[in-house]
């Protein structure tokens, strides 16, 4: 399944305490090791799972009750010997014997793990996870010191160990169960972007959509103060309402982070405005401060962002959050009449993070007699592609699948007038450089400089099972495992693992300093002409430097080389978005028996399809678009230029003249005006309703009239009718038509027209509705045409 890591939800140059996630047992403190101690317990882990069966079915017994005749009470087989306290490293393993009796209560191993003689492999390593979950516990429950967070160990510790002894799945108890509060922070963050900023145009509202994201990241890795240490600090506050929420935060998203067996939340999407308003304060201060301190290591293009327009970004939040009649807060809120409130996911809300990033300065060269499968994207590596992925295609180079030239168009500008124009920006100097945190600058602008700067690399890259396995290579696909393992909590790091290293499968990675910080899975069909996406994801502190864009551009050069055109994938709720934005739609391209029994099917996850144009330089796309913007604006100018001329006045209404035909305005057609078409308007009441009923038959059998078939509900649009004073619908359009209320064409435009006004002014322009209304629209009028009720 598809997922993307869309927007940045953080900076990693802030690094203010509570920005890493602390480990249990940290009391609250900063949790400097966490990132270290997480990653032991996954190398213990793994360990453990890899382990023969009788040493899994030792390590279970430990924890099982014995299963003796006789009713023993025994709850754990204990060893004879057991091993040294800290055990020795140069020990070896001993055999497992399970004859070998209990110290406790004689009976052997066996006994202790009868029970688990028929259990799957995939059973017993869920068991064994929460084996050292336990152990892990049983650990931070002696050296906690704060009296509140231990008893929320050691409960966790007992829910885990009866988890084992039961075989079943840890379920916490809980007189309430996640969210506990509504709407949610995130979901208060997304209404005050709405309500304070979505006057902006898009570009300016995308840096705003990026604080957002940035600070969402924060109060997710954010370690929570202890309630005795916030009873010292703000000694009249509401004390047991911060210890249920701090209770909550430990055992729902702190906690999980390094047990994995516990089910893992977003502080930002279970918690809302209470547990906001009691870390704020404290949060914004160190993450200002921080800020300032190390300012010096921001890097260039954050430097700005961080410093310049977090600070304000978070005072205009902090005023809402404390204020006590902010709408943001409010479960009906409504951003206006501009557009309604934009779904939570498609603004600032990315998937789980994953994290580090690592700089790099230089390419890495590979060997390709002795890798696996490796394609590099740049020139100074090897090559064992044919086509290197950031090899751009020459002019000159022949393009798979290339059409005809088209015809000229009536009204097209003339090319010698373009290449004139052309001359006078062929000088960098002549073309604004955009800023890479500027409004205008394109999504992928800062990582297309980064490539060019040798900074990141793209590298095609595989498993074989014909070549000789390259240390690198290995290397970077488990980085990639782990990066999808971060990204996609709810998919199985086994079924994760077993696709990354498939030899049918391949991976467009990216490369910083060696170290993967990202990449895209897919699987290529050749013959059915289509490539399934399984994986996509960016290590979220780099998302924002739009890699996530120029890695899916790469992509599709990739396979515009290779021929395959189409792209199909599984996008989750957390996808959708991002894949949007790199051209992909629900609208399927692909034949359905092309791609069913091919791809793999995943619940609650949309199909998206994405269909190439070969003839498109993608990773120059937005390069391209750039010159044609000022080509236009010049040719803007040289039109401007041109009809400045004045003209003398109208002197003929001195004369008596009362009304004068537009055309007849000195300089008027120079301007590029035109008169009106006028349609002609049928007079026979019968001939204008059977022409009115083919039109709106025609309309309502388009693929793009669902949204538009019967008015809107109430319940599905909440608050649409405070919007829209007058709606219309296709439906009430066939009853007026019935009851023959439109006299004249004039009526019926109108009515259709109001449909697509409507539509328009309630929802955003990037949503399916608004797309919907403007096809439906430019069909309506091409019908309208051949019916010669308006001329063509």
């Amino acid at each position: 399944m598809a997922d993307s890591a869309g927007i940045q939800q953080g900076s990693p140059a802030i690094g203010a305490a509570g920005l890493v996630p602390a480990a249990p047992g940290a009391g609250g403190t900063e949790g400097s090791g966490a990132a270290g101690g997480s990653a032991r317990i996954a190398v213990k882990k793994a360990q453990l799972r890899s382990s023969p069966r009788p040493k899994k079915l030792e390590k279970l017994g430990v924890y099982s009750s014995c299963k003796a005749e006789g009713a023993c009470k025994c709850n754990g087989w204990k060893s004879q010997n057991p091993p040294p306290t800290p055990p020795r490293t140069d020990q070896q393993s001993s055999t497992v014997n399970l004859q070998e009796p209990c110290r406790s209560c004689s009976h052997t191993l066996g006994d202790h793990v009868t029970h688990l003689e028929n259990v799957s492999e995939e059973e017993m390593n869920r068991l064994l996870g929460i084996v050292l979950d336990v152990e892990y516990l049983y650990t931070c429950v002696h050296k906690e010191e704060d009296a509140d967070t231990k008893q929320v160990y050691f409960s966790l510790f007992k829910l885990l160990r009866k988890s084992i002894l039961q075989m079943g799945k840890p379920m916490l108890e809980a007189q309430e169960s996640p969210p506990f509060e509504k709407p949610s922070i995130e979901q208060g963050v997304n209404n005050f972007v709405q309500y304070k900023f979505s006057h902006l145009p898009s570009k300016e509202r995308q840096t705003i959509m990026e604080l957002a994201k940035m600070f969402l990241n924060q109060i997710n890795y954010w370690q929570l103060e202890t309630p005795s240490q916030r009873r010292q600090r703000v000694p009249n506050d509401d004390a047991a309402g911060y210890k249920a929420n701090y209770t909550r935060w430990l055992c729902y998203c702190n906690v999980p982070q390094f047990c994995d067996s516990l089910p893992r939340y977003e502080t930002t999407q279970i918690f809302g405005r209470t547990l906001l308003r009691s870390v704020f304060t404290v949060m914004r201060k160190q993450l200002l401060e921080q800020a300032r301190q190390e300012k010096d290591k921001l890097p260039p293009e954050k430097r700005t962002l961080i410093l310049t327009h977090f600070p304000k970004f978070l005072s205009m939040l902090e005023e809402e959050v404390y204020s006590h009649s902010s709408p943001i807060w409010s479960q009906d809120f409504l951003a206006g009449a501009s557009g309604g409130q934009i779904p939570i996911h498609t603004v600032i809300s990315a998937p789980p993070v994953a994290r580090p990033l690592y700089y790099s300065t230089s390419p890495v060269s590979l060997d390709p007699s002795i890798c696996g499968s490796v394609s590099p994207a740049r020139k100074t590596a090897s090559v064992l592609e044919p086509n290197p992925v950031g090899e751009k295609r020459k002019p000159s180079e022949p393009l798979p699948h290339e059409e005809n030239k088209r015809p000229r168009v009536v009204g097209d500008i003339p090319m010698e007038l373009i290449n004139e124009v052309m001359a006078t920006i062929t000088d960098p100097a002549a073309v604004p450089e955009t800023s890479l945190l500027s409004a205008h600058s394109a999504r992928d602008e800062a990582a297309r400089h980064e490539e060019r700067r040798g900074v990141i690399e793209f590298h095609v890259i595989g498993n074989s099972l014909n070549q000789k396995p390259n240390k690198r290579i290995l290397m970077w696909l488990v980085g990639l495992q782990n990066v999808f393992s971060h990204q996609l909590p709810r998919m199985p790091k086994e079924y994760i693992t077993r696709l990354v290293f498939d030899p049918k499968h391949k991976t467009l990675s990216l490369i910083k300093d060696g170290r993967v910080i990202g990449g895209i899975c897919f699987r290529m069909f050749p013959s059915q002409g289509f490539t399934e996406i399984v994986f996509c994801a960016v290590t979220s502190n780099e998302q924002v430097k739009g890699y996530g864009t120029h890695l899916m551009n790469h992509l599709k050069e990739y396979h515009i080389k290779h021929e395959i055109l189409n792209f199909l994938t599984y996008a989750d709720e957390y996808a959708i978005g991002y894949f949007k934005k790199q051209g992909f739609s629900k609208d399927i391209k692909v034949p359905k028996g092309k791609y069913v029994g091919y791809i793999k099917d995943y619940e609650g996850a949309t199909l998206m399809g994405c269909e190439l144009n070969p003839s498109i330089p993608y990773t120059e796309f937005s390069v391209i678009i750039k010159k044609q913007k000022e080509i236009i604006k010049k040719l803007i100018e040289r039109k401007q230029a041109q009809i400045r001329k004045v003209y003398p006045g109208l002197s003929c209404f001195k004369e008596g003249v009362r009304q004068i035909p537009i055309e007849s305005i000195p300089g008027i057609r120079e301007t590029g005006w035109k008169p009106i078409g006028k349609g002609k308007e049928l007079k026979d009441p019968d001939q204008l309703y059977s022409t009115l009923k083919t039109i709106l038959q025609h309309v309502k059998s388009h693929q793009n009239a669902w949204p538009f078939m019967e008015p809107v509900k109430k319940t599905e649009a909440p608050g649409y009718y405070q919007v829209i004073r007058f709606p219309m619908d296709l439906k009430t359009m066939s009853e007026r038509l019935k009851s023959r209320y439109y006299t004249t064409r004039k009526l019926f435009m109108a009515d259709m027209q109001r449909i697509f006004t409507n539509c328009r002014e309630y929802n955003p322009p990037e949503s399916e509705y608004y797309k919907c209304a403007n096809l439906l629209e430019k069909f309506f009028y091409t019908k309208i045409k051949e019916a010669g009720l308006i001329e063509k």
